[in-house]
Parts: structure tokens; sequence; C-alpha cells
């Protein structure tokens, strides 16, 4: 592949800046921009010493189109993820999604870039009617009063806006949607990272551990280890279609009660299972269907029990 220039925005954010980390391996230049509210500079401090970090916000229009200049093609990522922030603050995820995709695009179609590739998400279909779940099952926002979908919302019209508001102005447009990504240094808004501190707290009880949870432990969700996510996205990048829609993940489909066990055997314990109460609006079970992309060449490797292994040191 020819070398091209790159801008990953959100790129200093978990699956931003591994992504960045990445494309100098593979011949090209990588620009990042981000605002720093979750990300952090130091994810990228061995590819950021050109000057091609760029500190802004993605609804700053100026800050954008800075950013987009003499770039052949863009990775948008930058959006506002943690669970908790759906709830809390739906009107600044919304926000962000909104004029955050409408800027990109319209400094896209201005400077000339080439293509695109836009972060979505599985909550796009909350939850599925079928498992494992495939690209072309419908898109709904169930509950439009419940603020957690404002993410899945948000990810929706970015979906939209990329393959019906702009793609005439690409060569090529992708989306991808990331199920569930997990690694070392994501942050603690999520829920392999939550178990892991939950554990530690819990540690000084004395033989088996009381282990409280959101449900009953048979939610199941397939988790996919940073590094076969960039994996599945370097896929994307040599072999993807133009407006083809892609998860990335595995089909590692496991139930939440596993994952407890799993973590508290990587500690030397055991724990006992203590349901608690669901957010509302949480999904019961998700697992993709990855034909798509494996059809491409895409093949995860990371069991669950190693990935964990590897996020929990």
């Amino acid at each position: 592949m020819n070398s091209k220039s790159y801008l990953g925005t959100g790129g200093a954010g978990f699956l931003g800046s591994a992504v960045a980390r990445r494309l100098p391996s593979e011949g090209h230049s990588v620009r990042i921009l981000d605002n720093e509210w979750r990300g952090n500079v130091r994810r990228i401090a061995d590819i950021s010493d050109d000057g091609q970090f760029i500190r802004a916000d993605i609804r700053d229009s100026g800050g954008v189109g800075k950013a987009v200049t003499d770039v052949d093609r863009v990775c948008h990522l930058a959006y506002v993820n943690g669970t908790r922030f759906f709830y809390s603050q739906p009107g600044l995820v919304l926000d962000v999604a909104v004029r955050g995709a409408m800027n990109v695009i319209d400094s896209c179609s201005k400077h000339g870039v080439e293509e695109l590739f836009l972060a979505s998400s599985s909550e796009v279909y909350q939850s599925p009617p079928k498992i494992p779940t495939d690209e072309t099952v419908p898109l709904v926002v169930p509950d439009p009063l419940n603020p957690r979908n404002s993410y899945g919302g948000g990810k929706i019209i970015n979906e939209l806006m990329a393959l019906h508001g702009c793609h005439e102005h690409f060569e090529r447009v992708i989306i991808f949607r990331p199920h569930n990504v997990y690694g070392p240094d994501m942050g603690w808004e999520h829920v392999i990272p939550q178990f892991v501190i939950r554990m530690k707290r819990l540690l000084k009880h004395v033989g088996t551990i009381p282990f409280p949870i959101q449900g009953d432990g048979s939610e199941t969700r397939a988790f996919n280890f940073i590094d076969d996510f960039v994996e599945g996205f370097t896929v994307l990048l040599n072999h993807g279609e133009h407006r083809g829609i892609y998860h990335i993940g595995t089909p590692e489909e496991v139930a939440m009660a596993e994952v407890a066990h799993t973590i508290a055997g990587y500690f030397g314990r055991d724990v006992e299972i203590i349901p608690g109460d669901l957010q509302e609006g949480s999904v019961t079970r998700r697992c993709p269907d990855i034909s798509k992309l494996a059809a491409l060449g895409y093949s995860p490797c990371v069991p669950l029990r190693e990935g964990i292994s590897l996020t929990t040191k």
C-alpha cells in the first residue's frame, strides 16, 4: 500500500491511540486531534514528537479544519464514551456526536480528503433480533426518553451522515462498529476494569468473595482485546469496500458471571455472584457476526482469559 497521511480524531483515547500507534508501522504518517477530556497525550508520546498533535475540541470547526488540512484520510473516533456519561450527560454526548461529525465531514469535503473511516458502535441496534448479530440488523432507538440512547442515537446519526450526506465527496467511506473492546489503560468507566477494581477492594474478605454485579450474571458480551481490534481495523484500511459497514469483534460470547470468575481466578480467589438491578436500557445479550470482516482476512486470536491477564497487570 502507498504511504498515506492520516488524521485520527480522538487519537489520544483508548481506541484512537491504538490505531494511531499502528499507522506508522504500516508506513503511514499520522496527525492526532484530541481535547484530552478523556484521552491522554502520554498514550501517543512515542509518535507525537514531530508536532503532529493538535489539542482541540471536535466541536471547534476551526480546530478541526486545521487538523484536516493536507491529510489523505481521516479516522473519526472522537466521541463521549463511558456508560455513566450516557446517563448523566446525554446532551453532551449528542452535541459531540452531531457537531463533531458535521465538522469532520465539512472539513474533509473542503480540503479534499480521500477517505473517511467512521467509528460506530454495537449500541446502534441495542437489543439485537438475532445472535450472532450481523451488520444488516435494523438500527433502533427503543426509548427516546432513556438518556442511555444518546450514545447509540448519536452513532446512528453519524452513520447516516457518512453514508448519505457526504459519500460523493470521498473515494471511500467505511463504517466500523467495535464490539466491547478492552485492554490495558482503557479507563475505569467500563465493565472489565470496574470488575478488577471491585475485586481488588474485596480481596480482604476471607474465603469466597461476595461479588455484586448488575443483573444475575447470565447477561453476555463478546469482549474484543485491543490488539485484535487494531488488527481488524488494519484489515479495513487495506481491504474495506466503499460504503461498507463492518463489525470488529470476536465470536467468543461469555456470560458476565464467567467474566467475574475469570478475574477472581487471576487473583487466586473464588467469588459468589450477588445479583443486582440492571441499568434501564441495558442489553442482556450481545455477540457480533464477524464473517464479513473475516472474509477480508480478520481473525481475532486473543482469548478472554489471556486478555484479562494482560489487562489486570
